[in-house]
């Protein structure tokens, strides 16, 4: 099949399901951002997502794209594994415009997929999934999300490993996005450093709006509320 046989294919899948995971983490940090602006318009929104069947189904979509762009991103470096025999790849000084985050898009995927899935757990299962079904999971009520999240950001170890984890997410997305643009024709040179651009900007506005929430409380701006 020409698109899992050949390089541009391969690289096409990888490109559309990044798109959402860059849609997935766009509409969450906007969602999120709320919860230090307003609490009650953040509850209010969490119960509108959590009452409407499309609204699960949109996100579930989104989840899946993510998932696929994973599974098919360890597929890739499986195969590539085996047909250079378990031997890395030699470096050389004339790969100067190889980045090191271009040569461990992998590992940074890895680590974005174990705090997204922790993210998850902590958000979508303790609070979506709960009011769904009625299976409270915590000592909190899941239609306040905002005194949850105060809780959980109150903790100062979660705030840092958050972080972290966002501070890997930007590495990933500022060349995923560019990388996968590229892939679909726009990789010439008046186009390729505009395109660089915009995966910058997009990115580190999609991680200042998710690193603000730790921030917030570990300042204990929280306090306040």
């Amino acid at each position: 099949m020409w698109l899992i046989d050949s390089s541009i294919g391969r690289k096409l899948i990888m490109s559309i399901t990044g798109v959402f995971l860059v849609l997935f983490l766009l509409f969450h940090s906007c969602m999120n951002i709320v919860v230090i602006i307003s609490p009650a318009s953040y509850n209010a929104i969490c119960e509108f997502l959590g009452a409407n069947w499309y609204a699960l189904a949109g996100t579930m979509l989104l989840g899946a794209g993510f998932i696929v762009h994973i599974l098919y991103a360890l597929f890739l470096s499986y195969q590539n594994y085996r047909a250079r025999g378990g031997q890395a790849y030699a470096v050389t000084k004339n790969q100067e415009s190889v980045t090191w985050t271009s040569q461990n898009m992998l590992i940074l995927g890895v680590i974005v997929f174990g705090f997204l899935a922790l993210h998850m757990y902590n958000f979508w299962y303790k609070m979506q999934f709960a009011e769904l079904t009625g299976l409270h999971t915590g000592d909190f009520h899941p239609a306040d999300g905002a005194a949850y999240v105060k809780q959980l950001f109150s903790q100062p170890v979660y705030c840092v490993l958050y972080l972290v984890w966002l501070s890997a997410l930007w590495l990933h997305l500022t060349h995923g996005i560019w990388s996968a643009m590229q892939s679909t024709g726009l990789n010439n040179k008046v186009w390729l450093p505009r395109i660089k651009a915009i995966a910058n900007v997009v990115s580190t506005i999609i991680i200042l709006m998710f690193m603000s929430i730790p921030v917030y409380y570990l300042l204990g701006c929280g306090s306040c509320c």
